[in-house]
C-alpha cells in the first residue's frame, strides 16, 4: 500500500486548525503536532499512488494555513515493536 511521511509548514497560529483539517481526510492515518522547523508531521496511506499524489495536491497542500509541504513517499518500512 502507498504510503508517505509528510511535513507542513503552517502559517503561524494556524496548526491545530490544519491538524483538524487533517483528521477529516480518510487516507491520513497519523498526524502530530510537533516543534522544530517543521509544525506537523503526518502519515498517509492510500490504495494507489495516484489517489496518494492526488490528496498530498489536491487536498493537504490546498488546506488554510498551510504554508508548504515536504513529501516523502515510503520505499521500503518495518514496525519494530518493544
Amino acid at each position: 500500500m502507498p504510503m508517505a511521511i509528510i511535513l507542513i509548514n503552517t502559517e503561524i497560529g494556524g496548526e491545530q486548525e490544519v491538524f483538524d483539517e487533517l483528521s477529516r481526510i480518510e487516507s491520513v492515518k497519523e498526524a502530530y503536532i510537533v516543534y522544530g522547523v517543521y509544525d506537523i508531521v503526518v502519515k498517509l496511506e492510500s490504495d494507489t499512488m495516484d489517489k496518494l499524489k492526488e490528496i498530498v495536491a489536491s487536498r493537504i497542500r490546498k488546506l488554510p494555513k498551510v504554508r508548504s509541504t515536504l513529501t516523502m513517499i515510503v520505499v521500503e518500512g518495518k514496525e519494530f515493536k518493544s
